[in-house]
């Protein structure tokens, strides 16, 4: 990988609310690979360009959107703002043990058109061009039909390039019509992923896997496959070989909000840097022990 790598991540931002123990709520902003976007830009430090590529609306919200993005150093070059629009929101509430639960409203949202509009040729012409295009299986649920296959086609040419596909699978059954429209959009990009950080848990819900062993056989073309599986050790296969990375124990988790995108950036800027996937997941799992000690998606810098 050049030593000044060019990364740009795919999906949507959102209005964050966190619900609070006294009834009140705290607006920021999120989304997963938003989140990812963020860690990795602080990650890798002065190396590289980190590029975000959505569609928002042109609204307050929006607006300070962009502005954060700017603070935290991450490229709006890829950014469309659609007159009339808005950005997708949604509210977490966490119980006692840190665990979220999340109450969406994003019908609307702007990211929906992201690969439709005319704006759109440009940003997948240019796509290809990056060292790295992450995206995510919410990436995928919220690009719809029309910019799954749109993503679909550009994934193909950056890989034809030489370049490399990242892909997060978070699944959230939420966004799919059906289990079966959801599998059918996960396997058909899959192919063209050379880096699958993958979420045990929703592997097993979205195909039904019972084990990790599944989840690993089912994947024999990838190169990289990570499995994240929260408190327990992250399990590795990489170029044939197998490796288990235990995680960092936390004495009191606050809030697991963002935890696999962290883990995710930390991962991908270690490898980025030179890293073995051993170190990468060290990496990770360091990140995402700090980012669960601490109320929301985004921790302070």
């Amino acid at each position: 990988m050049t030593t000044q790598p060019r990364v740009a991540l795919i999906g949507e931002c959102m209005i964050e609310l966190q619900h609070r123990a006294d009834g009140s709520l705290h607006q920021s902003f999120g989304g997963d690979t938003l989140n990812a976007a963020v860690y990795l830009r602080r990650e890798l430090g002065d190396i590289g360009n980190v590029d975000y590529v959505t569609a928002l609306g042109d609204d307050s919200f929006s607006d300070a959107m962009c502005q954060q993005w700017i603070d935290e150093g991450l490229g709006l070059g890829m950014v469309q703002r659609l007159a009339g629009r808005l950005p997708g929101l949604y509210c977490i509430q966490t119980d006692a043990k840190g665990e979220r639960k999340f109450l969406y409203w994003r019908n609307e949202a702007a990211v929906r058109d992201c690969f439709t509009t005319p704006a759109a040729e440009p940003i997948l012409a240019s796509l290809p061009e990056y060292d790295v295009v992450y995206f995510s299986g919410i990436t995928l649920a919220v690009l719809g039909e029309i910019g799954r296959e749109r993503l679909l086609q550009t994934l193909i040419e950056t890989r034809r390039r030489g370049s490399k596909v990242v892909f997060d699978n978070n699944y959230r059954p939420r966004l799919w019509a059906s289990v079966e429209a959801a599998r059918a959009a996960y396997h058909a990009v899959i192919a063209q992923v050379d880096i699958a950080l993958l979420t045990e848990d929703d592997e097993l819900a979205l195909f039904g896997f019972t084990d990790s062993e599944q989840v690993f056989a089912a994947y024999p073309a990838i190169e990289e496959v990570v499995l994240k599986r929260g408190a327990d050790a992250c399990l590795i296969r990489y170029a044939g070989e197998r490796f288990s990375v235990p995680a960092v124990k936390v004495e009191k988790v606050v809030d697991t909000t963002a935890a696999g995108d962290s883990f995710s950036a930390a991962y991908l800027a270690s490898r980025l840097k030179g890293g073995s996937p051993e170190q990468a997941a060290v990496a990770g799992h360091e990140l995402a022990s700090r980012v669960i000690q601490v109320a929301g998606a985004l921790i302070p810098r």
